[in-house]
């Protein structure tokens, strides 16, 4: 089976994310711990970080034979000092791959190394994936969290549910899921995912929270990334990833009507009266010069994936039960002044273009 994006719109204004050790703590602060300065923090992290990768080596040799390695085959072990590396075994800073970011107005460096890219979709950061994981203080040593059974989480989340901490989000959408997946005596095999880890600063993880033990920690964790689905939070028919305008992955900070709900959870991006998904022409498909009509989902869907249009966007697919059929319901994004703004960021325009199935 193909394990692809389900591209499924999640109602998050009415949805509960669950949260775990990974979400989102900067606002909460262990008590008596005074907040500091995060550019003066950052410093002292990136030496941290330098040095714990500069006096810690991987089993290298392990992963380049074989498939489908797990997150519990990373072995990181301490080099003691005065040894060399041992043979089969490389220097994390010789390994990982050095990113940049900027956060909160502080500038960060983050590390990830890549152990198989994955042969499946790349997530965005504001999509649900399905890791399993294990994450670990690097000054303790010490595993605060882990998953050894696949589990769904909402890199991005809503108001008092922030989502995944920020490395997660920067991180994740640079690997892909896995190519496919098989079912062997009831339980799901992934093939061909992606696995590697990611070193954070405090700033990218829960920076003056504790879930990991203390505040100020700086964190490894050791994941796999194996489906995702694309997340619509406010169901008005635009990908909430589509939804950060400046293209920053950052959607709190994209509020085209200034009503202080962010454009990703906000079902009148333009506050103009009219639905941001009204303002989307719907379009049905129910055959091609192939099909005729959809005789399954993957039929639909497959088509969509090869001929829609640059500016149409996937809404779901419907079954008849009349005759066993599929239709393909997709949204067109209009631009009925033809000025290279979408009518539905635009107030000026207040076109409704689906008056007719809202009085059907």
């Amino acid at each position: 089976m193909k394990s692809k994006s389900l591209k499924l719109a999640l109602y998050l204004v009415m949805f509960s994310v669950v949260l775990i050790s990974c979400n989102n703590d900067d606002d909460a602060s262990a008590p008596n711990i005074v907040e500091r300065d995060r550019t003066e923090q950052q410093l002292a992290d990136s030496d941290s970080l330098i040095t714990y990768l500069s006096t810690h080596y991987y089993n290298s040799s392990f992963f380049e034979t074989g498939t489908n390695h797990k997150y519990t085959d990373i072995v990181i072990t301490e080099l003691e000092e005065g040894d060399d590396v041992p043979d089969g075994n490389t220097l994390l800073i010789n390994a990982v791959e050095t990113h940049s970011t900027t956060y909160l107005e502080t500038d960060y460096e983050y590390y990830v190394l890549k152990l198989n890219q994955g042969g499946g979709d790349l997530p965005k950061f504001t999509d649900q994936i399905r890791v399993r994981y294990e994450g670990a203080s690097i000054a303790s040593g010490e595993v605060f969290d882990s998953r050894a059974t696949p589990e769904n989480f909402m890199l991005t989340g809503v108001n008092a549910n922030p989502g995944l901490i920020r490395g997660w989000q920067l991180t994740l959408p640079e690997f892909s899921t896995s190519l496919d997946f098989s079912l062997n005596n009831g339980i799901v095999e992934y093939n061909d995912y992606g696995l590697g880890i990611m070193f954070l600063p405090s700033g990218l993880g829960f920076y003056s929270g504790t879930n990991s033990g203390t505040s100020y920690d700086n964190l490894v964790f050791k994941f796999e990334l194996l489906q995702y689905e694309e997340v619509d939070h406010d169901g008005d028919g635009i990908p909430s990833h589509m939804e950060d305008l400046d293209d920053n992955l950052y959607v709190l900070d994209d509020d085209t009507d200034e009503d202080r709900a962010y454009n990703y959870i906000d079902v009148d991006d333009d506050n103009d009266g009219v639905l941001t998904r009204d303002e989307l022409m719907a379009k049905t498909y129910t055959e091609d010069e192939t099909m005729n009509p959809f005789m399954s989902e993957t039929a639909a869907q497959n088509y969509f994936d090869n001929n829609a249009a640059s500016n149409e966007l996937f809404d779901r697919i419907d079954f008849n039960s009349e005759d066993s059929t599929y239709e393909l319901k997709t949204l067109i994004i209009m631009d009925s002044n033809d000025n290279n703004e979408p009518d539905y960021l635009e107030d000026t325009i207040t076109i409704s273009y689906n008056e007719e199935d809202e009085d059907s």
